[in-house]
Formats: C-alpha cells, structure tokens, sequence
C-alpha cells in the first residue's frame, strides 16, 4: 500500500519523521574507534568533554554508571550509546575500590589494554567517540535519551564494524561515508535500544501511538500556529490528558518543545544566508520579524541577525 498524505486545514502534510531529522541535523562525526581489552579489576571515568560516547561488548561483561540513573550491567552482544557523555563510569563488576581510576595503554595500533598486564582479558570492547558538529547539538541532544541501551542486536555489531573500519583507513569519501554511517549508527540505536522507553526522549514518545501523531504534525508544519488544543485533536485525546502525556513520555511540554524545533530550524535557516529575517520568521511560525526576533533573542540569547553575521564570519 503506498503512503498518501494527510490533509489538516484542506492543505497537505507529507509523513514526516522526526527522529531522521533531529539525527541528521545533528551532523556526526568519528573522533576515533578503537578495541579496548580490560583484565583483572579496574575503573574508567569517561568525561570527553560531553562527546558521544558508544561501544559494544565484544565478550565478558561490565557495570556502566551514570548520575541521575540506577547502575546497569552489560554483557557480551549489548551496545550503548551515550549521545553527551558526563559522570560517566564503566568499570568491572568487582571493581577496585573508590577513587582508583586508571587509562587505557596502547598495545597495538587501534588497539588498547585496561588493567594489570599480568591478568588475563575478561572484558573486549570495540569503543568509539565522536562529535555534533551541529552548532544546535546542545538544544538537539536535550530532545534524546541520556542513555541507549540495545541488546542482541547484529545491526549494529555489523554498523559498529564499518564505524571501526572506515576510521582506520584513509579511502576516499572517508568523511562522508562516516557521517552517514553514524546517522544509520544513532538511528538504529534510537529505534531498537530498551532502554529509551524508561527515560522521558523524542524517541519513547516516537513509540507511543497516541503522541506520533503529534510529534509528526509538528515537525510536518512548523510554520502552522499550533496551540496544545490543535496537537491533542493530532493525538486524538483531550487537552488536559494529551498535556500530561506529552509531558511525561517526552519530558517537556508540547509547545516547549515546538518552540525547541522551531529555533532549531531557524538557526539552520540563519547560518545558510539565503532568506531575509521576515522570511524565516514566517518558515518556523512568527507573524512577524519583531516577534521571532524576540522570541529567538529569548531562546538563543542573541538577536538573529547578530547571530547570522556570526556564523557567517565564523
């Protein structure tokens, strides 16, 4: 059966999903992949200046320890992906005591070692990092789960593997194909990690069957005056019930979070120098250039045209 497009207000709306253009928006890149073995007892704190972190458990298994979240253990053919990364601890289920932290030596090229060098390995874990190069990460990263956890999942081991290998060699396109592979990397994980349905994200309320709806209307017409009346008749529920929903299975409220989307493009639309201010106003919802202009003022901190010379110069 082939998709047709809605209709809200006798005007088409094309389907739209929200987390590819969140994901794609945020333009990742590979700082590095690695395989990392880990032997005998042994902690890491991981704060890479709030990076992307991910990795997969080759074999063994290890406790991964976040602020704000209870410990979890992951064992061999799990993946997790922290999209900002602080606090972060991974260390060995009987690890040493407080206060110990140590540091991956390199062995071999692309390839690292954790603990006593007289223990044998008990832990393998291929580990990369990589980066937002989205000036808008911050705002973006806020709409995402903290933490994405997926068990058994051979689409990612295999995704996991092209990351590894495209950053070791220097073929051509290299960038680009990593950046692609990232997307599909961050994607994939959003769409089957177990994790996300515990934590208020955009990708638990992309699961709930009520508030897809809304969430797609949004990002289909940004530009549309949506009050949280018009969002709930999108999620077939009443006001009152659909704004306690949203709040709690996406973690703001619905016009918080338009508001949120609606800067995020008009940074995009800004940093491009194509359109007048009064034009990109009028793409993300404002009547009027004075009101978007107090409204992004508000939200970004610097007037929009100040903010477009900067990109610009920068």
């Amino acid at each position: 059966m082939v998709d047709r497009p809605r209709y809200i207000c006798d005007r088409p709306v094309m389907t739209v999903d929200p987390l590819a253009e969140i994901v794609t928006l945020l333009q990742p890149s590979a700082s590095y992949s690695k395989l990392v073995e880990y032997a005998g007892r042994w902690r890491l704190r991981r704060d890479i200046e709030g990076k992307p972190v991910f990795f997969a458990v080759l074999e063994g298994e290890c406790r991964v320890v976040s602020s704000g979240r209870p410990p979890i253990i992951v064992r061999k053919g799990d993946f997790v992906l922290s999209p900002v990364t602080r606090d972060h601890v991974v260390e060995s289920i009987e690890a040493p005591p407080h206060g110990i932290g140590m540091t991956p030596t390199e062995i071999a090229e692309g390839r690292f070692r954790v603990g006593d060098s007289g223990e044998p390995v008990n832990l393998r874990m291929q580990v990369g990092v990589c980066s937002f190069a989205s000036p808008d990460a911050t705002l973006l990263v806020s709409l995402l789960p903290g933490m994405i956890v997926a068990r058994d999942e051979p689409r990612l081991a295999l995704l996991l593997q092209l990351v590894g290998d495209e950053t070791r060699h220097g073929r051509p396109a290299r960038e680009l194909v990593l950046e692609r592979l990232l997307e599909v990397l961050l994607i994939e994980a959003l769409r089957c990690g177990t994790d996300i349905l515990s934590v208020p994200s955009l990708a638990r309320g992309l699961s709930d069957d009520r508030l897809v709806s809304a969430l797609r209307a949004m990002h289909a017409r940004p530009a549309h005056g949506w009050t949280v009346a018009d969002l709930a008749a999108e999620a077939a529920m009443s006001r009152s019930a659909f704004f306690a929903r949203f709040n709690r299975i996406v973690g703001v409220p619905p016009i918080e979070y338009l508001l949120t989307w609606r800067m995020a493009l008009a940074k995009r639309l800004l940093r491009t120098r194509e359109l007048a201010i009064e034009h990109v106003a009028a793409q993300v919802g404002y009547a009027s250039a004075s009101t978007f202009s107090t409204a992004f003022s508000r939200h970004v901190g610097i007037p929009p045209i100040r903010y477009a010379r900067a990109t610009h110069a920068g």
